[in-house]
C-alpha cells in the first residue's frame, strides 16, 4: 500500500504547481494562500507514510527539507529567483523529499543518488536547464529585430559596455518600445540613462533588474525618448516565470529523469 501514498503525494503536488505556475505566468505573483493550503496536506502524507512503513527515513526527510530551505533562502537573497519560487521550492521539500520509486520508474531508466535523498534539487537542476528554451527564443527575437529594423542592437555607449555584460543582456531580455515598459509591469529594462555635461545623455546596461527604482528608470527612459535624445526601442525582460520552469522541471524529473546526471553519466558512466 506505500504506492497509494505515492500516488497521493504526486496527485497533491501537480495541481497546486499548475495553478501556481499559470498564475505565475499571467500576473507574475502567486498568492501565499496557495503554499499555506498546499504544505499541511504535503507533509502530513510524506509523515504517515514514513511513520507506517519506514520511520528510519524521518531523518533523511528532515535533511531533504532542511537543506532544501537553505538552497531557497540563499537563492532567493542573492536574487536568484523570487519569493513564491522559494516556497515552491520548500511544499516540494515536504510533499516529494525523495523520488517516489515504490510508484515510478523513470522513462531513462535509473534514479540519480541526488533524487534518492535530494529530489527538489534534481526539480531544480532540470528547471535550470530546461530555462535554455526560453534563452535560445529570446536570441531568436533578438536577431529577427535586428534584421527588421537594420539598427544595432548596442546603441551609444552601450557599445563600449564589456562583452560580457551584452552577452548577458543579449541572452536575458529583448527590445521592447517604451509603451511596452509603461503598460507591463513584468517587464523590466535592461538599461538606464544617465546625463553628463560633457556626453549629455549616456546609455549604460544593466544586468540585475530589480522593483527598486523601476518606475524611475522607465520615467528617464521615457523622457529621453520623448526628447528625441534616444530611439525607441529599449533593453527590457520580461521576467523569467521561473516557477513554469520548475513545474515542468519536477514533470522532467518524475517521468523521464533528472536530466544533469543523465548527461554526466553518459560521459563517464
Amino acid at each position: 500500500m506505500q504506492w497509494a501514498f505515492d500516488v497521493a503525494r504526486i496527485a497533491l503536488t501537480l495541481p497546486f504547481m499548475i495553478y501556481a505556475s499559470a498564475s505565475d505566468y499571467k500576473n507574475r505573483e502567486v498568492s501565499n494562500s496557495v503554499w499555506i493550503l498546499f504544505a499541511p496536506p504535503a507533509f502530513a502524507l510524506t509523515f504517515m507514510e514514513l511513520f507506517l512503513f519506514n520511520t528510519s527515513e524521518f531523518v533523511s526527510y528532515g535533511l531533504s527539507f532542511g537543506l532544501t530551505v537553505v538552497f531557497a533562502l540563499v537563492l532567493f537573497y542573492a536574487g536568484g529567483f523570487g519569493g513564491a519560487d522559494a516556497k515552491a521550492l520548500m511544499c516540494l521539500a515536504l510533499a516529494l523529499p525523495f523520488y517516489p520509486e515504490n510508484l515510478l520508474v523513470p522513462l531513462s531508466g535509473e534514479v540519480s543518488p541526488i533524487s534518492k535523498v535530494f529530489f527538489p534539487l534534481a526539480i531544480f537542476s532540470n528547471s535550470v536547464v530546461l530555462a535554455v528554451v526560453p534563452v535560445l527564443w529570446i536570441v531568436l527575437r533578438n536577431a529577427l529585430w535586428h534584421s527588421k529594423t537594420s539598427r544595432n542592437l548596442f546603441e551609444g555607449d552601450q557599445r563600449f559596455e564589456s562583452l560580457g555584460k551584452r552577452l548577458l543582456v543579449m541572452i536575458t531580455g529583448y527590445k521592447v518600445p517604451i509603451s511596452k515598459l509603461k503598460e507591463k509591469w513584468h517587464v523590466y529594462p535592461l538599461e538606464d540613462i544617465e546625463e553628463t555635461p560633457e556626453k549629455g545623455v549616456k546609455r549604460k546596461l544593466i544586468v540585475l533588474p530589480k522593483d527598486e527604482g523601476r518606475p524611475a528608470i522607465v520615467g528617464r527612459l521615457d523622457k529621453a525618448i520623448t526628447a528625441g535624445a534616444i530611439e525607441d526601442g529599449v533593453w527590457a525582460s520580461p521576467g523569467l516565470p521561473m516557477l513554469v520552469l520548475i513545474t515542468v522541471g519536477l514533470v522532467v524529473a518524475l517521468f523521464f529523469g533528472d536530466i544533469i546526471w543523465l548527461f554526466v553519466n553518459s560521459l563517464f558512466g
